[in-house]
């Protein structure tokens, strides 16, 4: 039994500081020109299905 423990705590006190490495933020990349343009489109297509559903709804 005390080897089982003696394995355990070398085995996580390798696995912690041996293998681990560092963490390196990402870096957000700029948007595009493409992507502003699809961005644009969904938000004109969201509000306008909102008004539809509005429409919709104060007609009953």
């Amino acid at each position: 039994m005390r080897h089982l423990i003696g394995f355990t705590t070398l085995f996580c006190s390798l696995a912690t500081t041996g293998i681990a490495k560092e963490f390196d933020r990402p870096i957000p990349q700029a948007q595009s020109a493409t992507a502003e343009f699809w961005y644009a489109l969904a938000c004109v297509t969201l509000l306008a299905a909102m008004v539809a559903v509005q429409w919709l709804v104060s007609r009953r």
